[in-house]
């Protein structure tokens, strides 16, 4: 009975030893550890550190029509910082659907375009925040450089969070490590609702003081860049564009006619009601978007 007993005994650490090697190599990247291999990540402080992305969903840069003038500003920016150069926060704000975090990806996708020393994109979610601060100082243990991306950035009434954040871009006594870069999209250009500076602005003794702090956030980022509302040229242009680089069979002027049809359904354009559109489009002729 001894023996069955010590034979089941071994059996079950065994047992239980296998489930902990499995569980470690499921498990994110810990606090404190180098960074991982790979090209993306996500934060999942809750998990404990990093999880790899294997494929971003990006598009090709050259696919991002009517911002222009911000798609090279924020390409220059991220390649001075891939190459050890001085480079500025951004902040991507304005009209959605306009291409915003798009074009985030897509410019990480083609600096990495031959490189070997390959820039890293983390994506941290807007309710992770308050941990940016944990994430920095795994950053630290890394030679690589990093672009931390947080989409639909903005904050609430009596959202402290910010603060978190305002100390990590720049003033805290650690300070943003010199191998990372935070770039943000949001719908609102000071990232707090209009409503809710105004109120301040309304109700305080010293109005200018009481807005200072929720509007100096924006000030954190020393890159600006707004996205506006496309006009009917703009739209058509990404149309055409889209059903070119992915060789949709349909002529010129029944793209055109059935583009702007769509828009008129959705009741505005956008880079997104584009993109949508010729989802819609491939389905319908029967053919696959690579």
């Amino acid at each position: 009975m001894a023996s069955s007993d010590k034979n089941g005994a071994l059996g079950d650490s065994a047992l239980l030893a296998r489930i902990a090697d499995a569980l470690e190599r499921l498990a994110p990247t810990a606090l404190g550890s180098a960074l991982p291999d790979g090209d993306a990540f996500v934060w999942e402080p809750a998990q404990g550190g990093l999880v790899a992305v294997p494929h971003v969903a990006h598009v090709d840069l050259s696919l991002l029509k009517g911002i222009e003038a911000q798609r090279e500003t924020l390409l220059a920016n991220t390649k001075r910082f891939a190459e050890g150069l001085p480079a500025n926060n951004a902040l991507l704000w304005g009209a959605r659907g306009m291409g915003k975090s798009s074009l985030v990806k897509a410019v990480h996708e083609e600096i990495n375009r031959g490189r070997k020393d390959r820039l890293a994109l983390i994506e941290i979610h807007r309710e992770d925040i308050d941990s940016l601060p944990l994430l920095l100082r795994t950053l630290r243990l890394t030679k690589r450089r990093v672009v931390l991306y947080c989409d639909d950035l903005s904050f609430d009434k009596d959202d402290t969070s910010y603060k978190s954040l305002k100390a990590a871009l720049e003033g805290g006594i650690e300070g943003r490590p010199s191998n990372t870069i935070f770039y943000a999209t949001s719908n609102r250009r000071h990232l707090m609702p209009r409503d809710l500076v105004d109120n301040e602005k309304g109700t305080a003794i010293n109005p200018g003081e009481a807005v200072e702090e929720k509007v100096s956030l924006s000030d954190r980022f020393g890159l600006w860049l707004g996205f506006h509302h496309c006009g009917q040229d703009e739209y058509l242009s990404m149309i055409e564009g889209y059903a070119a680089f992915h060789h949709l069979k349909i002529a010129p002027d029944e793209l055109r006619k059935r583009a702007l049809t769509w828009a008129m359904g959705r009741g505005g354009r956008s880079g997104r009601v584009a993109w949508q559109f010729i989802q819609d489009l491939a389905g319908e002729l029967g053919q696959k978007l690579d």
